[in-house]
């Protein structure tokens, strides 16, 4: 039996280099005799694997087997489901799941409690799993492009998160749970449905980039203004009508941005009528000016 199933991995490992296809880098290792330990990379910080667009829609059960794996990329496949053995990876520190076809995480993904680089966007998560939260060294989430709507109340316990993409979902208000995280440095909720920004935000001391950009937003909270650690505010594309008047307290943003990688205010696209839309493009000094004036005399 062991003699037939060699025969038939040689077979078509001939059949594939005839076609001028390459095997799998997993496959190539396990046809050709190697420990599947040979595909682990030590870099000067991690124990690496690289799995990136190998047209997978299982991850082989080997790889389950490689406790020493701290960095593990398996974007751009087309994986469906994830087995509970992750769990056993349990020293893995950085996990990319991007551009598959998740719709769920397994609850093992809890025990990773090493993990602190977390990339799942572009799948087709609809929940995140509340054991996530246990994962306390968490540091960078990514879950853009998916189909999530709330967060577990138990992501408060993510208190060492500096960096949060939840764009490109479907969320109608910013999760409470997402304010109890004051160690946020950067927090990206574009392309979602939010109609408000709660005055809850004001707890995000450490914010220092936070995009808002293509929602449904009317009004800014006046809370917002005391975020004076911020250097980047996007809250182009919404229904903004009016400005805060202490919005001239956040005086790290340094210019009226247009590109959206640059920092500053990005405020376009709003119909905005207090302050006029010519204001605003005279530069953040003069608008911040005329805030300024609008609050002395009121």
């Amino acid at each position: 039996m062991g003699a037939e199933h060699s025969k038939d991995k040689h077979q078509r490992r001939m059949f594939l280099l005839r076609k001028g296809q390459r095997l799998p880098a997993w496959e190539e290792a396990l046809i050709s005799g190697k420990d599947p330990k040979s595909l682990l990379k030590r870099g000067l910080r991690y124990v690496s694997v690289s799995l990136i667009m190998k047209g997978m829609t299982n991850v082989p059960d080997f790889l389950w087997g490689l406790s020493e794996v701290q960095k593990l990329n398996l974007s751009h496949n087309q994986l469906v489901v994830l087995s509970p053995a992750l769990g056993k990876l349990d020293r893995l520190a950085v996990l990319n799941l991007c551009g598959n076809r998740l719709k769920c995480l397994p609850n093992e993904t809890g025990l990773l409690r090493n993990l602190k680089v977390l990339f799942v966007d572009m799948n087709c998560l609809s929940e995140v799993p509340a054991e996530l939260s246990l994962c306390t060294k968490l540091e960078v989430l990514s879950l853009s492009h998916n189909c999530i709507s709330q967060l577990p109340s138990s992501f408060t316990d993510l208190t060492n998160l500096r960096k949060l993409n939840l764009s490109n979902n479907r969320f109608v208000h910013i999760p409470l749970c997402v304010f109890a995280l004051k160690g946020l440095d950067f927090l990206h909720l574009g392309s979602n449905r939010l109609e408000n920004i709660a005055e809850s935000v004001q707890y995000l001391v450490n914010l220092q980039i936070f995009i808002v950009e293509d929602n449904n937003i009317r009004t800014l909270p006046r809370s917002l203004c005391s975020i004076t650690a911020l250097e980047l505010l996007n809250v182009a594309y919404n229904s903004i009508q009016t400005l805060p008047h202490d919005l001239y307290l956040l005086h790290r943003l340094p210019k009226i941005a247009w590109n959206p990688m640059d920092k500053g205010l990005h405020i376009s696209h709003n119909p905005l009528f207090r302050p006029l839309p010519e204001i605003v493009e005279g530069g953040l000094d003069v608008l911040f000016n005329y805030l300024k004036e609008k609050k002395q005399h009121n």
